[in-house]
């Protein structure tokens, strides 16, 4: 018995959310602008979809998810640095500077140059 409400929890979430998605699709008008793909700064929707692409913005974005997935390490770090030793702390000490020095190198080389 104690799977009971459980299920009942389970076959009221379903069923509400069916519910919504119908009303959704009865009371949602149609327009083909909505469900098509959006870049900012492109008129995709109403060009050629074989346009040539900056590769400024591949570099970009590979910078952001490094620097992204060091934010990750990080908070973890900060939140246990009272309970690691002294190992623990100059790790990620090291892991830092090899991120710093990998960014001023991306900055030297003009990676990070827009023009």
């Amino acid at each position: 018995m104690e799977i009971a409400p459980i299920g009942l929890y389970v076959v009221i979430s379903l069923l509400l959310s069916l519910i919504l998605i119908g009303v959704s699709f009865l009371w949602a008008g149609s327009c083909p602008e909505k469900v098509s793909a959006y870049e900012c700064g492109f008129d995709i929707p109403f060009d050629d979809a074989r346009n040539r692409f900056e590769i400024r913005f591949y570099l970009v974005s590979i910078l952001f998810i490094i620097f992204d997935l060091e934010v990750t390490f990080l908070f973890p770090w900060a939140i246990s640095l009272r309970r690691i030793d002294l190992l623990g702390f100059w790790s990620m000490i090291v892991f830092l500077l090899i991120l710093t020095i990998g960014f001023f190198y991306e900055w030297r080389k003009g990676a990070l140059d827009w023009h």
